[in-house]
C-alpha cells in the first residue's frame, strides 16, 4: 500500500517504537520507563541506547567517552571551531554558533565524512579477509580505486597525538583484542612497509573500536556526531568576550585582487526628476 491510502493511515496518530511522553504520568524511551528503569543511566549510556537500542559495558562506555574527549580541541583555528568562534565574535547566539559548528563537522576530508569511509573500509575489508582474500591485495586495490585509504595519513604531520593515550585506555579496559582493531593495525603495517609510508590516524582507530562494539555505519555516524563538541563552547565564549569582530580580521593588504584597478570615486551629478 502506498500513496493517499498510506498517508490516510497516519493522520492524527504517531506510530513509534522509540518512545512517547504521557504528561503527568511517565515518559517511555525505547519501551523503557525513562524515570524508572533507565533512571540510573549516564547521559552517554542513554544516548547510545537511544541510537542502538542496546546497552554497553562500562568499559565500552569509557572508551566511547574518551573517543570524544581526546579529540575535543578548543582551538579556534580548526575549521569547525572557527565557525563557533565567528558566531561569538558576531554576537550570534550560542545555540546557533554551536549548531553551525556541528553542521560543518560533516566535512568530507576532516570530519564525519572520513570517519564513515574509514568504518566502511574496515568492515568491508574484514569481510573480505574472512572470506579468504589477501589483505595486501585488498589494500592495494583500495588505494588504486580511491587514491588513498580513509583513516590513514595526515596532511599536517605523519603522527597522531591521540592514538597513544587512546590505546593506553583501550588496553587498560581490556578491549584491545577486537578483530577490526587488529585489522586496522595490520593495514598500517602494510602501508608503512610499502611505498606509501602512511600511519593510521584517529579516524581509523575510532572506526575500528566502534565496529568492534557492534555499531553499524549509521549507528556509528550518530555515535560520533558530537565528538568535537566539548572544544566548541570555549572558542565561542572567548571570542564573545573580546570586542566585536576582532577574531581573524583580514586587512585589505592581504587580499589578492586581480580585477579592476583602484579607481577614484566622484560624486555623481544629481539628475532632475522626471515630470510626474
Amino acid at each position: 500500500m502506498n500513496g493517499p491510502q498510506l498517508l490516510e493511515q497516519q493522520v492524527g496518530r504517531l506510530v513509534t517504537r522509540m518512545g512517547a511522553v504521557f504528561p503527568g504520568e511517565r515518559a517511555v524511551f525505547r519501551g523503557e520507563d525513562l524515570h524508572a528503569s533507565l533512571k540510573d543511566m549516564g547521559w552517554l549510556e542513554l544516548y547510545l541506547f537511544g541510537i542502538t537500542g542496546r546497552c554497553f559495558t562500562p568499559q565500552q562506555i569509557s572508551v566511547v567517552q574518551a573517543l570524544w574527549c581526546y579529540t575535543s580541541y578548543p582551538d579556534a583555528r580548526l575549521w569547525n571551531n572557527r565557525v563557533a568562534a565567528l558566531a561569538g565574535t558576531a554576537r550570534s547566539t550560542g545555540t546557533l554558533g554551536i549548531a553551525a559548528a556541528l553542521a560543518v563537522s560533516e566535512a568530507q576530508i576532516y570530519g564525519r565524512g572520513v570517519d564513515l569511509r574509514a568504518s566502511e573500509f574496515l568492515t568491508r575489508t574484514r569481510t573480505g579477509v574472512d572470506a579468504g582474500a589477501d589483505l595486501k591485495e585488498l589494500v592495494r586495490d583500495e588505494i588504486k580505486q580511491r587514491r588513498g585509504i580513509a583513516g590513514y595519513g595526515r596532511p599536517i604531520t605523519s603522527g597522531d597525538e591521540r592514538i597513544a593515550p587512546m590505546m593506553a585506555l583501550v588496553r587498560a579496559q581490556g578491549l584491545d583484542g577486537g578483530p577490526h582493531l587488529r585489522l586496522a593495525f595490520e593495514v598500517e603495517k602494510i602501508l608503512l612497509a610499502g611505498r606509501w609510508r602512511l600511519h593510521m590516524n584517529y579516524a581509523a582507530l575510532a572506526a575500528a573500536l566502534c565496529a568492534d562494539f557492534g555499531l553499524s555505519l549509521r549507528e556509528y555516524y550518530f555515535a560520533s556526531l558530537m565528538a568535537f563538541l566539548a572544544g566548541m563552547p570555549p572558542c565561542y565564549l572567548e571570542a564573545a568576550e573580546k570586542p566585536e569582530g576582532q577574531l581573524f580580521p583580514l586587512p585589505c593588504r592581504v587580499l589578492s585582487h586581480e580585477g579592476v584597478a583602484r579607481r577614484r570615486w566622484r560624486d555623481a551629478p544629481l539628475k532632475p526628476e522626471a515630470p510626474g
